[in-house]
């Protein structure tokens, strides 16, 4: 069974707000991996990156870590 994607074929919501956020908060894509980590997910570089990039689905888990890093709401992130 094909995985759900956008109705512009991509595999996430998040990607051009995860760039954004991320921007917004001056991190590098290691410096993001690195403060998941902190915060006890484990997420690193190459997560974020395909996150970004559009090229992987993200989990419940991921969308919670993210929104708690850049303390977004769930609608925020997706929107």
């Amino acid at each position: 069974m094909p995985k759900p994607r956008t109705k512009s074929g991509e595999k996430n919501l998040i990607s051009a707000n995860l760039v954004a956020l991320r921007k917004e908060h001056n991190f590098s894509e290691r410096d993001l991996a690195h403060q998941l980590q902190l915060a006890g997910y484990d997420m690193d570089k190459n997560v974020t990156t395909r996150i970004e990039t559009n090229q992987r689905y993200v989990t419940d888990i991921e969308i919670k870590a993210l929104c708690e890093i850049f303390d977004v709401s769930f609608e925020e992130l997706i929107r």
